[in-house]
């Protein structure tokens, strides 16, 4: 079997930090204002349709 002494993140080449943590940003602002309007919509919902 092979040996798993080292993290394979740390030596793998072609890591590009910045982007991924442009995307995770991206991702989590997309969550943020997704949530948002979704509680909006609900709460047109549960005003309009009672």
């Amino acid at each position: 079997m092979a040996e798993h002494n080292e993290v394979a993140y740390s030596t793998a080449d072609g890591n590009d930090y910045p982007a991924h943590e442009q995307t995770y940003e991206g991702f989590i602002t997309l969550v943020k204002y997704g949530t948002f309007t979704v509680a909006i919509i609900l709460a047109l919902m549960a005003y309009f349709l009672t």
